[in-house]
Formats: structure tokens, C-alpha cells, sequence
């Protein structure tokens, strides 16, 4: 799966992209995630990619020059897969697990990340993203956003996990299901014990308190 990231900070994803199971994923061919700067195709002698908003008022706007340039040439690196164009924004879509379960199933998609006070609308009149929000707050810009929705996708691509069943049993993983509370050695840490049951082996008895406490958990009463 292919991530176009579009930005004004790629270094931001330095550290994202060389730790962890990202890092693994792309070494391993799974997943391919490519940096855009706006700055690049901006046709401003002096880089800018910004400016104020007509009609006055705090702050600035993403120009539609760099970013419609910044898109044209993320698609024709390669047109045979156009990807689906999302914009990340407080004004979108919440991003929840069955959309990230649809997402997951593209082989591309590309990320607009916003700064400033957003983007000029016809960035979306012209474009036609898709808008993602992942949560109703204000973040300072979308690269943020851009890796959770790349972390979560990356989650369900086979062979990224190295057990299947750690994203079957997640959280979320059906509408509203919130995962049972799991415990490791060592048996007593301060008076905090294991349930005696996850001790017992007996997988059946196991299956049954794990299906109780996520039943509990789901509907907001912690057992």
C-alpha cells in the first residue's frame, strides 16, 4: 500500500518512518509512504507558499498554486494508480476503525496535511478531497493526523502484525467493542494480582472471562 504524504514539514515523519513496525513494514516491501513538500512546487520566487485571507482576519492560508501543483505531481508519478485524495481537517469525516478498515483496502492514498488557518476552500472546490478528521480538537497542522491514519491502515495490511489476531481482538475492531484487560509476569506487582482464572488453564473458562470483561468494558461499566 502507498502513502503520498503532502506537507511543509517532511522532517516531522523522520522519526515516524525509522522506528518500529513502520520502519519494518517498509523495509519489508508492505507499505511504501513518499514525502511531498508544498515549498517544492511553489511558483513564489521566495518559496511562500501563504498568504492572508481576503477579507481580513487572524492568520494565514495554504495557497492554491502548491498544492494543486503538489497533487498533479504526486499523481503523475504514477498514473496507472491515481489513489484516492484525502485532506486532513477538523471539519471531516471522523476517522473511526470501519473507515479505517475501507481505507486499508486502497492501494494508494494521498494526504493533504494543512498549516496555518487551513487551506484556501478551492483547494476542496478544485480537488475534491475526501475530508478526515480524527477528532474535534485543533491540531497545528495535519502531518499528525496523517500518521495516525497511516499506523492504523498499516495495522491491517497482511504480514505487518506478527500475529493476525492482535488487530481482530483490538478495540474497535467491531462498532463499539473495547478489548478485555490483559496481564504478564509477574503474577503479584504491589499487591496487584492476575485473576485467578487467566492462571487456571482452562481455555474455555479464559474465553468466557475475557468475553464478560469486554462486554463490561464496551459498556462503560470497568469490572
Amino acid at each position: 500500500m502507498r502513502f503520498d504524504v503532502c506537507t511543509l514539514f517532511p522532517g516531522l515523519f523522520d522519526g515516524f518512518l525509522s522506528e518500529s513496525l513502520v520502519a519494518k513494514a517498509i523495509e519489508r516491501g508492505l507499505i511504501d509512504v513518499r514525502l511531498w513538500n508544498y515549498r517544492d512546487r511553489t511558483l513564489n520566487k521566495h518559496h511562500r507558499v501563504d498568504d492572508s485571507p481576503y477579507g481580513g482576519g487572524p492568520g494565514m492560508l495554504l495557497a492554491c498554486q502548491p498544492v494543486f501543483h503538489t497533487v498533479e505531481a504526486v499523481r503523475e508519478s504514477r498514473p496507472e494508480v491515481p489513489g484516492e485524495l484525502l485532506m486532513l481537517t477538523p471539519t471531516g469525516e471522523r476517522l473511526t476503525q470501519p473507515l479505517v478498515e475501507e481505507l486499508a483496502t486502497r492501494k494508494r492514498l494521498i494526504l493533504l496535511c494543512g498549516r496555518y488557518e487551513g487551506f484556501d476552500h478551492r483547494v476542496k472546490e478544485g480537488l475534491q478531497p475526501r475530508e478526515i478528521s480524527v477528532g474535534d480538537f485543533v491540531l497545528n497542522g495535519g502531518e499528525v493526523p496523517a500518521m495516525l491514519l497511516i499506523e492504523a491502515c498499516m495495522r491491517l495490511i497482511p504480514g505487518v502484525l506478527g500475529d493476525a489476531d492482535s488487530a481482530r481482538y483490538d478495540s474497535h475492531s467491531a462498532p463499539g467493542r473495547l478489548e478485555f484487560p490483559q496481564y504478564t509476569r509477574p503474577r503479584d506487582f504491589r499487591g496487584l494480582t492476575v485473576p485467578d482464572v487467566l492462571l487456571s488453564g482452562d481455555h474455555a473458562k479464559i474465553a468466557a472471562w475475557r468475553e464478560q470483561q469486554s462486554d463490561a468494558r464496551s459498556a462503560g461499566h470497568e469490572l
